[in-house]
Formats: C-alpha cells, sequence, structure tokens
C-alpha cells in the first residue's frame, strides 16, 4: 500500500473512532444523568447518523481495492445501518425514545470504538494483540445484540407508525407495495442476512486469530 493510502486510512480510521468514542460518552452520560434509556438519539443521534453516512468512503475503499474487504458484505452492512437511521428512526419521532434505539446505538458504538483503532494501529503496524483479540471477538456478543433486540425490534415496533404515516408513500407510487409492506418483508429476510455477516465475522475471526497464534509460536 503505498504510503498516501495508509495516511489517509489511518487519518479516517482515527476520526471514525473519535467519532464513535464521543458519541458512547455522550449516550452513557445521558444515562447515568436521566437514569433512563430514552435519551440516546437526542444525545447522540445526529452524530451517530452523520459518522454512519461518512462509512460509504469504507464501500469505495472495498470497490477500489485499497482495503482487502468484500464490497458485498461492506455495502450489505452500511446500506442496513443507513437505512435504519435515516428511513426510519430519523423520521418517525415516536421511536426515537424506545429503548431499542439505545441497544442499538451502544452495541455499534463499542463494536467500533473497538474497530477503528485496530484499523487505524494496523496501518501504522503497531496494533497490540488484545485490540486484535477484542476486534475478532466482542461481535459475538455485539452483533446479534445489535440486531434483535436493536434493529429488528425498533422497526417492528415502527410499523404501526409507518402504516398511520404513510411513510415514505411518495418513493413508493407506482408500485405494488408500499413502505409499510416492504419493512414487513425487510423484517423477515434481516435473520437471514444477519446470520450471513456474523457468519462471515466468524470466519474472519478463525483467519486472523489463527494468522496471529502462528506469529506468537514462530
Amino acid at each position: 500500500m503505498s504510503p498516501p493510502s495508509i495516511h489517509y486510512l489511518f487519518a479516517y480510521n482515527s476520526l471514525q473512532a473519535l467519532g464513535w468514542a464521543f458519541a458512547l460518552s455522550r449516550i452513557l452520560s445521558s444515562f447515568v444523568i436521566t437514569k433512563s434509556f430514552h435519551g440516546a438519539y437526542a444525545s447522540a443521534g445526529e452524530l451517530i447518523c452523520l459518522l454512519q453516512t461518512v462509512a460509504f468512503l469504507e464501500v469505495v475503499h472495498a470497490a477500489i481495492g485499497i482495503v482487502p474487504s468484500g464490497v458485498v458484505n461492506t455495502l450489505m452492512q452500511w446500506g442496513g445501518r443507513v437505512h435504519f437511521l435515516l428511513v426510519v428512526v430519523r423520521q418517525i419521532d415516536e421511536v426515537q425514545e424506545l429503548p431499542s434505539v439505545f441497544i442499538t446505538f451502544v452495541a455499534w458504538s463499542l463494536t467500533e470504538v473497538i474497530r477503528y483503532p485496530h484499523y487505524a494501529l494496523n496501518c501504522i503496524g503497531n496494533c497490540p494483540s488484545w485490540i486484535t483479540y477484542l476486534r475478532y471477538t466482542a461481535f459475538i456478543m455485539l452483533y446479534p445484540t445489535g440486531l434483535v433486540p436493536g434493529e429488528m425490534w425498533l422497526m417492528y415496533q415502527a410499523l404501526e407508525f409507518i402504516k398511520k404515516k404513510h411513510l415514505h408513500e411518495d418513493l413508493f407510487n407506482g408500485l405494488p407495495f408500499s413502505y409499510y409492506n416492504f419493512l414487513k418483508v425487510l423484517l423477515l429476510c434481516y435473520p437471514f442476512l444477519g446470520l450471513k455477516l456474523y457468519l462471515h465475522m466468524f470466519k474472519q475471526r478463525r483467519s486472523k486469530l489463527g494468522k496471529h497464534h502462528k506469529k506468537k509460536r514462530i
């Protein structure tokens, strides 16, 4: 990898790490002060929307080959999060204070304050083994937590408001189904899509931690 690419990726991943750490601190501060799960979106929602929108660059990174990630899996994860944030949560005030937003945001933030420092430190060839271990282990609990009681449960709860408000009706004009019906079908597909990504992460874990153990033995 060329030095400009290394510097760029180090800067990008470092800024994302700082952004997610700040978001996590805002969410937890709100929880400690209010003793309530309801302030997660108010405290960090707009920042998380920004961070996740900018993360489209990771799809670009994979597409142009400056990182070894697969384009399809990266796009699936980015698209799922952006849909959840910008198309559902941001558009429906009634769901923004639900506990499932808190669960999702905490799971995402904890994941990213591990993932982005891991990427940044790998750019300069100085990543401690414990960060590598956390990167490929923490997801085992965090991913299903964010997915099921977080994203899926919130989208299910949002269905009544989507139907009542005819949300995104203009975008679905001329189609034989509404956004409400689209989301119901998406919720049926979500466990299968989530399982695909989850198994892919386990495959990465075996590969990365296996290589790490071999290096230690050598």
